[in-house]
Parts: structure tokens; C-alpha cells; sequence
């Protein structure tokens, strides 16, 4: 270049820039026969290929084609957070339609849209996630549907030495039914012992920390939990002091074998009562699950029990005692059927001489993982030896994504 300056010759010049305009073109014609030879290589053994053939053949001519770009341009290519792929939460509805007849009743029959759930689960960050499950029900004396939030709480996800952080509104870690939501259980009604002590749940806003053992002989978690007393408990009030609901459990889970578990839980829950003083729960859970390896799809067993041991204070020197318990066994008799068999044993938490007692047995059909069919039929023998039939139906069916359960 600096020679053809120096000589002052214009012709010169637009003689180069002839040559290398000339040399350019060529190199882009070359190029794009070359990518012509290849389409038509490819397109030769079209026929021939396989699904993962054609796969290969694409990727192969993708990365020419890049290769190429990469050669007349130096500019990078825009970045695209891996977040923005997955900043929306899972969301699914689960649908609760029942039916029902109780023979004490004036009207015996009915039909309903027990509840639909909404949830929205996410993780929030490396180092929490989000769980929120909003219920649509009917109010049974308005009979009016309203929404409430029945869970909303953030967890901990990268705590050090084993630990787990709750925060919100959450089910307690009471037991085994309590921390499960209504349409995962076996089971369509509540067992009496556990509706008298807790009526729906303890289901409250608070805060929980659970601790993983350090235990290398089986599994085993400890959790404390503080509430502020809002829940539906009978047995529980919010308190006008700093006198708040405490919940504590010791979970244990062995594996007995390559096809059986045992679970053995201590829970404890204490709070301020409707007399300004206080009371204590005490329960015992133990859970026995077999499930083969082989055939695993169409046999399973479960055998569940409950033990719950209550003392409510009355006065400064009344004090009530009250005990109760439910005891089921669970069978898997075909790939989507199950028979559930439940006793059921419960002292009035204000009059322990008073005993009921109910025997339940219940169907359920799984269609798929995204439905079931349930139907249940119970007998309860009342504490004035009357008996009383009752009988539900229940259609339980999830559409999105939703999480699995407490095994």
C-alpha cells in the first residue's frame, strides 16, 4: 500500500482495489459451493438414514454453517440468562368433587365441590424455594365458596450441619396425618381420636427448624416448631401474651430390607387453651411399608398407626385427661387398586368416660397419576350405643405440575 501512495499512481490503486474486490468474491463463491456440495451429499443419503441419523446429519451441517459465520464476523453472540428458562413457578390445580350420605342426617344425600387447590412451587434463589397452595371450599353453614391461602411458606435450602429453615404458614410436623394435605391420604374422613384433638390441622403461621441427624445407622430428623395460634385446633387459642403453640417431632425411618420400611415417630404440642391456661398433646406414630422389587407396580402394604394422649387444664386444679388412637392397614390388590381398612378409638377431650368408636373401609381406584376414585363406608358407634352409617364418594383430579407428597 505504501508503495502506490509513494508513487502518486491513481491507476495503480484502482487496480488493487479491482484485484481485491475480484479475490473477495471469488472466496465467497467458493464458499457457498462448498456448502452446496454438502446439502447435496446429505440430501443422497437421506433415505437411507435413521431418525438419529438425520439428527447427526443436521448437527454436522448446523456446525458448517456456523463455522462459516464465524469466519466473516468477530461479533459475540448476545447472552441469555439460564434463569429466564425457568422463572416460572410450577402450577396445578387439584380438583375435589364428593359425595355423601349420612343416615342421621334430614338430608341424607349429597353432592359438592369439596375444595380446588391451586399451587405454585418454585425455587426462589440457591438458597431458598417457595411453596404456596391457595383453597377454594365451601363454607358449611353459608354454604358459600370463599378462598383462602392454606399454605404459604418459604424453605431453606443450603443451611449448613443439617439444618432447614420454615417460615409462613405452614401444616405442623405433628404426627403422619397432619403434615399431609387432605386428597393424598388413603382415606376420605378424618379419624375421630385425631378430629377431636385438632379439628382440620394444625395449620398456622410460625416458623420451623429442622435438624438432620448425624446418625449413620438410619435415618433420623428432629424438628421444633413455633406457632402463633391461629390454627382450627379445639384445642388450641391464640393468646393475648406471648404464650405461643409449640410443636415438636423426632422422626426415625429405618430400612429393614431391599422391600420394607419402618418409621417410628415421638410428637409433642403445647399451647395456651380457651381457660387462659394451657395444654398438652403427646403422640406416638408408627408406619410399616412393603413394597416388592419385583412386581413392584401391582403389591404394596401398609400398616399405619396413631396414638394421641391429650391433658387440658381446666382450672388451676382441674385437669382432663382424655386418649385416643387409630390404627390401618392398606392393601395393593391390583396396578390401580388399593382397600383400606381403618379402626378408630377416641375419648371426649371433655368427657373421657364418653367413647366412640368407628370402623371404615375404603376403595380407591387410580386411574392414572393425574386421577382417582375413592369411595368409603363407615359405621361409629356412638358413646350412647347408637350406631350411625355414613358413606363418601370422593373424585380427586390434578391438572399441571404438582409435587410429591410425605412418603
Amino acid at each position: 500500500m505504501n508503495l502506490f501512495f509513494e508513487s502518486g499512481n491513481a491507476g495503480s490503486i484502482i487496480f488493487f482495489f479491482q484485484t481485491t474486490t475480484v479475490m473477495f468474491c471469488i472466496k465467497k463463491i467458493s464458499l457457498f459451493i462448498l456448502l452446496f456440495i454438502a446439502l447435496a451429499a446429505l440430501n443422497k443419503k437421506v433415505s437411507a438414514q435413521t431418525p438419529a441419523d438425520s439428527t447427526a446429519a443436521t448437527d454436522s451441517l448446523l456446525l458448517l454453517q456456523i463455522e462459516a459465520q464465524m469466519q466473516t464476523t468477530n461479533d459475540a453472540a448476545p447472552f441469555v440468562p439460564r434463569v429466564a428458562a425457568s422463572s416460572n413457578p410450577d402450577i396445578s390445580v387439584i380438583g375435589d368433587f364428593g359425595a355423601s350420605y349420612i343416615n342421621a342426617a334430614k338430608r341424607n344425600f349429597d353432592a359438592y365441590l369439596n375444595e380446588a387447590e391451586f399451587s405454585f412451587q418454585s425455587v426462589v434463589d440457591p438458597y431458598i424455594r417457595a411453596d404456596f397452595f391457595l383453597s377454594l371450599g365451601k363454607d358449611e353453614d353459608t354454604h358459600k365458596y370463599a378462598a383462602n391461602i392454606e399454605e404459604g411458606y418459604l424453605t431453606s435450602t443450603s443451611l449448613p450441619w443439617g439444618l432447614q429453615l420454615k417460615a409462613g404458614k405452614f401444616k405442623s410436623a405433628f404426627g403422619r396425618i397432619n403434615p399431609v394435605h387432605a386428597h393424598a391420604l388413603p382415606f376420605i374422613d378424618l379419624p375421630n381420636a385425631y378430629e377431636n384433638l385438632f379439628g382440620e390441622g394444625i395449620n398456622d403461621d410460625g416458623v420451623s427448624l429442622s435438624w438432620l441427624l448425624p446418625n449413620h445407622a438410619f435415618y433420623q430428623e428432629l424438628t421444633a416448631q413455633a406457632f402463633a395460634g391461629y390454627g382450627d385446633s379445639p384445642l388450641f387459642i391464640r393468646s393475648d401474651r406471648n404464650n405461643f403453640l409449640y410443636v415438636g417431632h423426632l422422626k426415625n425411618f429405618f430400612s429393614l430390607n431391599d422391600n420394607a420400611t419402618l418409621e417410628f415417630g415421638l410428637s409433642a404440642a403445647m399451647g395456651p387453651n380457651d381457660s387462659s391456661l394451657s395444654t398438652q398433646v403427646g403422640g406416638v406414630d408408627l408406619t410399616y411399608k412393603w413394597k416388592p422389587l419385583e412386581h413392584n407396580t401391582y403389591k404394596s402394604f401398609t400398616w399405619q398407626s396413631e396414638i394421641f394422649y391429650a391433658k387440658v387444664q381446666k382450672t388451676e386444679n382441674i385437669q382432663v385427661n382424655s386418649l385416643g388412637l387409630y390404627s390401618l392397614m392398606s392393601l395393593q390388590i391390583a396396578k390401580r387398586s388399593f382397600i383400606t381398612a381403618r379402626y378408630n378409638y377416641a375419648q371426649d377431650v371433655n368427657a373421657p368416660a364418653a367413647v366412640l368408636m368407628a370402623y371404615s373401609a375404603t376403595y380407591g381406584w387410580l386411574a392414572t397419576e393425574f386421577q382417582k376414585i375413592e369411595l368409603e363406608g363407615k359405621m361409629t358407634e356412638q358413646p350412647n350405643h347408637s350406631q350411625t352409617y355414613e358413606a363418601w364418594l370422593r373424585w380427586i383430579f390434578v391438572i399441571g405440575t404438582h409435587g410429591a407428597h410425605q412418603y
